[in-house]
Formats: C-alpha cells, structure tokens, sequence
C-alpha cells in the first residue's frame, strides 16, 4: 500500500512540475508572476492529501499524448493548453475550438495553446515534437502553436491564429481574408500554400 502511495505522489510531483514549466511559455510579461503562483498552488497540494485539491492543481493544464487525450484537451471541454511530450500520429481529425484564458483564468487575455516542446528549468527549449493528424480546425480566438511541427492540413475559422517557431507541413486555408490578417505567421514555417478560401 504504500508503494503504490509513493508512486501516485511522484506521478503527481511529476505532472505538478510540468505544469510550474508549461506556465512559463505564456504569451506575456506577466508569466513570472503565473510561474509564481503556480508554484505556491503546488507547494500547497503537496501539503493536502484531499483529491478535490489535487485536480484543481492538474485542471490548469493538459499534457498527454494519448490520441483520444489530444481530441479532447484541445476541444471545447479542454483546458487552455495542451502539451505533448513525444511525436503523436492522430487517424482522425482535431477541432480546435472553445474560447480560453492565459493561464486558465477568465481574467487573462483571451489565448490558447499547443505546446510541441519540452524545456528545461530555465525555458530553454530541450526537444521538440511532431503531431500528425490528416486535419487541424482551428474554430478557437489566439491560438498559438508554439515549437515543434504540425504535419496536416488547417483550416482557421478564427482570428488571431499564431506559430512560434513552429512549423505546419501542409497547407493553410483561412475562412476569410480578414482572419488571414489577423494572423501572425512570420515567426513560423508552412511548406504548403497559405490561402484564403473562395
């Protein structure tokens, strides 16, 4: 009994550290004090053995790289990021969609995020990741790919869609010409055509 003990309160360290890490890839001046305050919020889990504490903790983030993990963290029902750790290769298609916070709070900018990437304690970028899936719709404001490679087709429905040193290996349609402006693509690479459908 308490091996297994041991083990889920290391699982949980684990993906508690993660989440400290993924807080630092925010999309403003603001994430030392998020970093911060997660940090606490951790500090604090650790002391409680309550289950309800413990999901709170884990609810601010998603990082998985199960297929069915992947449809659901970047759906309406998932959180503000979603982060994978290994290259995944989905059969079926990613609808991106649901309106998000920086940070997970409603009083941060709208924003949300596919993070392709691992980093180290000082957010260096250590690795990154292929996702794969033969479609992305991205129906989500300021969605932002940040690092790593999308390899399919996306369609945006939405404005303010972002690579950060990411790139999508395949083309990119956008629904009009004004979320096409919206766009911020030159931190990123698109070996397909970038167009604007008819």
């Amino acid at each position: 009994m308490m091996v297994k003990s041991n083990k889920k309160r290391g699982l949980f360290l684990g993906v508690c550290a993660s989440l400290i890490i993924l807080a630092g890839c925010g999309n403003n001046d603001e994430v030392a004090e998020d970093a911060s305050s997660a940090s606490s919020t951790v500090e604090s889990a650790e002391m409680a053995s309550s289950t309800t504490e413990s999901a709170e903790v884990v609810t601010t983030a998603s990082i998985s790289n199960d297929p069915e993990d992947i449809i659901t963290g970047l759906s309406a029902e998932g959180a503000w990021i979603h982060a994978i750790t290994d290259d995944v290769t989905l059969t079926e298609d990613i609808l991106v969609s649901g309106t998000f916070y920086d940070g997970g709070e409603e009083s941060g900018d709208v924003y949300r995020k596919l993070a392709l990437y691992a980093q180290d304690e000082d957010r260096n970028v250590t690795d990154e990741f292929t996702l794969t899936a033969p479609m992305m719709t991205v129906e989500s404001p300021n969605f932002r790919i940040q690092n790593g490679t999308f390899v399919g087709d996306v369609v945006v429905s939405a404005e303010g869609f972002e690579l950060a040193d990411s790139t999508i290996e395949g083309n990119v349609t956008f629904d009009s010409q004004e979320l096409m402006d919206s766009a911020k693509l030159e931190e990123g690479t698109i070996t397909g055509e970038t167009t604007v459908a008819e």
